[in-house]
């Protein structure tokens, strides 16, 4: 049996944060479908380190630590807040370090949060764009939630929670396709 190496990036530089609750939540559902050994890398926690970095190499450890797990992925899970209209300016700092290579073919999950439905479609005009360029396969289902969606930190939509369960098991399927030893835990919906 594969283990899938399945990073999750929650693009929101403050904690707590509904985007964190909403990559846990993709995150579990990708974990109930496949074996997999999880890596959460937390925007809050390494943004600091990333701002003063022009070059890979200027990265402190713990930087270059995360940029190397998000390259390691067999399935990534990428989560952002909406600002203006498109992800976080660390959010697009992190993924500039990216080997332009080390994402090709790799399924990975979009998400985002924002205040109103008006931003939903940062999903499709930000995040599919910036993965495309790395050659990388975004499932066809996106999650988008709003702060109605959530009642405090906690996620309250169950329309949400069926676009999650959607689109882990997108990503698992493709994961299959590259990873032909892997077995799926649940192969249904």
């Amino acid at each position: 049996m594969t283990t899938v190496r399945l990073v999750a990036v929650s693009g929101n530089v403050t904690s707590p944060s509904r985007t964190r609750v909403l990559t846990g939540h993709i995150v579990q559902a990708v974990e109930s479908r496949a074996a997999v050994e999880t890596d959460v890398i937390e925007l809050s926690e390494i943004g600091p380190l990333l701002g003063s970095a022009l070059t890979r190499d200027a990265l402190s450890p713990t930087a270059a630590a995360a940029v190397s797990s998000i390259e390691s992925a067999d399935i990534l899970v990428v989560a952002s807040p909406v600002y203006r209209a498109s992800y976080t300016g660390l959010f697009k700092h992190l993924f500039d370090f990216v080997g332009y290579d080390a994402l090709a073919g790799v399924p990975v999950i979009l998400a985002a949060t924002g205040g109103s439905e008006r931003h939903s479609l940062a999903i499709d005009h930000q995040l599919r764009p910036l993965f495309a360029f790395f050659r990388a396969y975004s499932v066809p289902t996106g999650v988008y939630a709003t702060e109605t969606d959530f009642e405090g930190y906690t996620l309250r939509n169950q329309a949400i929670r069926d676009r999650i369960d959607a689109a882990a098991l997108e990503a698992v399927r493709l994961a299959g396709q590259r990873l032909p030893n892997l077995q799926q835990v649940r192969a249904v919906a």
